[in-house]
């Protein structure tokens, strides 16, 4: 694995520090092009920076890939030899603490680097020919606040003084407390191209523009999406709108061939929900880590730039 090595280093065992995945996405970017994005993260404070800002970045990476809290990946950073050569640390190197940490990913967060660099990397996918431009699937999940949902007596509304940014929705007759994470992904690729988090009652076709890049040849969602004048912009920037039908009141029930068309629609779009699967299961998205919709984005954009990569080396070794 590439990474800064000290004289300790040399003596180590060549297996030492193996970890095939993280191997494959260290080769897969240019680091070098996100060391710019790094370094603007708290660009005002004299002296040298305690860490080198690109390790740190990738620190972050590590955090969100594994689920970790800040704590847990000061833990893993002593512990773990592949950690440390990711980020380019040797054995030798003083690595940051939880307190460097938090202060560095919640400056991150403010200053937006995680989403630029999301689109950096995005950007190096594309010129490797991985991202086919076929069509964007959008879909959106919910993720519960990070503190307990105001008590009933509280009144409708209410919310959490240390939890600004989350409010209520209701799906499917049950009430929500948190965000709603918005995405578009690459049809045939299964690579995510945008993304977008906010409060959990913004209503998807809101967001939906945000999502389309507008290279793609088709646009694929579900009916929460079904509105003429997205239709219209979608046909405007000459991709085909493949929104599923929704049943107007004057229907009883929709039609068969609307129904057909749903149906081909749902089986196309599927792979995006996979995406919320996987962020549930592995990457912790069943709760939100952070008390801001800022810091909450920015840890999502983590988890789907190392969920491309990830999925990138794959479709290249395939």
């Amino acid at each position: 694995m590439v990474g800064k090595r000290g004289f300790s280093d040399a003596f180590a065992d060549a297996q030492l520090g193996s970890n095939e995945t993280l191997e494959r996405i260290e080769a897969l970017v240019d680091w070098s092009a996100l060391e710019g994005l790094a370094r603007e993260v708290r660009p005002g404070l004299a002296g040298r920076p305690p860490h080198d800002p690109l390790a740190m970045l990738k620190a972050l990476y590590l955090q969100a890939m594994y689920d970790l809290s800040d704590p847990g990946l000061e833990a893993q950073l002593k512990d773990r030899v592949s950690f440390r050569w990711f980020c380019g640390w040797s054995l030798s190197e003083r690595t940051p603490d939880e307190t460097a940490i938090c202060r560095f990913r919640q400056d991150a967060a403010a200053a937006g680097v995680l989403e630029r660099a999301f689109e950096a990397v995005n950007g190096q996918l594309e010129a490797k020919n991985l991202i086919l431009k076929r069509g964007t699937l959008l879909d959106a999940t919910l993720m519960a606040a990070r503190h307990n949902r105001p008590k009933l007596e509280a009144g409708p509304g209410a919310g959490v003084a240390r939890e600004p940014d989350a409010n209520w929705t209701k799906k499917n007759g049950k009430s929500y407390f948190g965000y709603k994470l918005h995405v578009g992904m690459d049809q045939g690729s299964g690579l995510v191209r945008s993304a977008v988090m906010t409060p959990a009652k913004t209503s998807d076709i809101e967001v939906a523009p945000r999502l389309v890049m507008g290279d793609e040849k088709a646009v694929y969602a579900d009916k929460a999406y079904s509105k003429k004048a997205f239709n219209k912009a979608l046909k405007a920037a000459r991709a085909k709108p493949r929104i599923a039908y929704r049943r107007h009141k004057t229907e009883p029930v929709l039609g068969r061939w609307k129904k057909r068309r749903n149906d081909l629609i749902a089986r196309i779009r599927a792979p995006v929900e996979g995406v919320f699967s996987q962020g549930k299961r592995f990457y912790g998205w069943t709760r939100a880590r952070c008390n801001t919709l800022a810091r909450n984005q920015s840890r999502a954009l983590a988890v789907l730039t190392m969920f491309n990569l990830k999925r990138a080396a794959k479709l290249l070794a395939a």
